[in-house]
């Protein structure tokens, strides 16, 4: 089952793979990558800024629609930026304007994941190994100006290596850099969309991990 984030969702109550591959999930990716110990999804800027303040050793990361920075937080959404951060063992709070609300719209699934190509094959295996009845992609990048084909070829590679089909990286990996979204980072006309960050997203299997998303609390978190 694929979904749009600009459609009315009918519940989604088994296994939920929320995709933002540029650029959230990317990001979230290099974070965890980097040793921090959890990365906190907050929905509004606001109330990112009010939980980093509540929660010891956190640093935020964010980024409003189009990309840009989120004002008051440390970090855009650039997960190039993040290569060299210093984020062992530190919390990671994350507002975004399409992944991470696409996670707390589906909070309440069986299992949740936030999924980027990046560890596209490792989210394959965590779903095979936890069972599934139903997968349930979540597109976040499809906007009125945007054709989310990043996040299209993402759930199409998830798929094809949970029915054991062919899967040849590369071909992802250009879907993502032809997209509507991803031209506009090799444009290089927009100074929040570095053209390093959409190598990053390009990348298929880099990391060897899954994001899987849980609740602590009133919290999403991901570890």
């Amino acid at each position: 089952m694929f979904l749009n984030r600009l459609q009315n969702q009918p519940p989604a109550h088994d296994t939920v793979v929320v995709i933002d591959v540029l650029r959230s999930f990317t990001t979230a990716a290099v974070a965890l990558d980097r040793g921090a110990a959890a990365i906190y999804p907050v929905e509004g800027v606001s109330a990112g800024i009010v939980l980093a303040g509540l929660l010891d050793n956190t640093v935020s990361v964010g980024a409003i629609a189009g990309g840009d920075p989120a004002p008051g937080f440390e970090y855009g959404n650039s997960p190039a930026a993040l290569l060299e951060a210093e984020l062992a063992g530190r919390r990671v709070v994350m507002s975004t304007a399409a992944g991470v609300r696409g996670l707390q719209r589906f909070r309440d699934a069986r299992q949740l994941y936030a999924a980027s190509l990046v560890c596209g094959r490792a989210t394959a295996a965590a779903i095979r190994a936890a069972g599934a009845d139903e997968v349930c992609f979540v597109i976040t990048g499809e906007w009125v100006d945007r054709d989310g084909d990043e996040d299209v070829a993402c759930a199409d590679y998830i798929e094809a290596l949970l029915r054991g089909e062919p899967a040849p990286a590369e071909d992802f990996a250009r879907r993502v850099r032809d997209s509507d979204f991803g031209r506009r980072f090799v444009a290089g006309t927009w100074p929040n969309l570095p053209l390093a960050d959409l190598e990053l997203a390009a990348h298929v299997d880099r990391f060897d991990f899954a994001m899987q998303v849980a609740r602590e609390g009133e919290h999403l978190v991901i570890r």
